[in-house]
């Protein structure tokens, strides 16, 4: 399994683009899946292509939650008509892209993959299954962390968390976790980093991680 950050608030390489929004490449039980597209269509494109990844190898794509930091980056996929879009059952341009399929109830869109469902009307999150191990990936988690966290541990013990934290400090509710890589809108990532770093994971476009 390997992640990679393609649209972050910060880059961890001199020739990516930073930019206010979240996007992560998911390859995992064969499949390429991009989480969220960042606020510009222009950065993801420009870090996708220093990144070398493959617009026409993406199997699908999975939007968290209708914020323009989050689905800003659309129109830089080739061919987004042909793929299914995953959005939650709130999101509000649902109508608008063939292929958007909306979800409300918790859901496997491929074999180990899933969604967790729309959280409070708000959002999704998507969790991939690693033999009794579950890898949370989130936007922005504005339905909170441990509501996540509790819909995810239906498919396995969650052990990592990626993604956007946003006001979350209840820090002892990822003592357990194994990782945690807090990006985007997460306001106290210094606090994280330094109460945890064995498990801390800095973010950053063009951060990969293998599990």
């Amino acid at each position: 399994m390997r992640l990679t950050i393609v649209f972050d608030n910060t880059a961890c390489h001199k020739s990516l683009t930073a930019g206010w929004g979240f996007s992560c490449l998911v390859e995992a039980a064969g499949k390429t899946i991009l989480f969220d597209t960042g606020s510009k269509a222009a950065i993801l494109a420009d870090n996708m292509k220093k990144l070398r990844v493959d617009p026409f190898q993406i199997d699908a794509v999975f939007i968290s939650h209708d914020h323009w930091d989050h689905t800003g980056g659309l129109s830089a996929l080739p061919g987004i008509e042909k793929l299914p879009v995953y959005v939650p059952a709130s999101y509000s341009s649902s109508a608008e892209t063939p292929g958007m399929i909306s979800i409300s109830e918790p859901v496997e869109i491929f074999k180990n993959i899933f969604s967790t469902g729309e959280l409070k009307h708000t959002e999704q999150s998507m969790v991939i299954r690693l033999k009794s191990e579950a890898v949370v990936i989130a936007g922005c988690s504005h339905p909170g962390v441990g509501e996540i966290m509790n819909a995810a541990s239906v498919f396995g013990k969650v052990t990592t968390i990626i993604g956007g934290l946003h006001g979350f400090a209840e820090f002892d509710k990822i003592e357990h976790l194994k990782r945690i890589c807090p990006t985007h809108c997460t306001r106290y990532i210094e606090r994280i980093a330094g109460e945890y770093p064995q498990k801390y994971i800095p973010g950053g476009a063009g951060r990969i991680i293998t599990l």
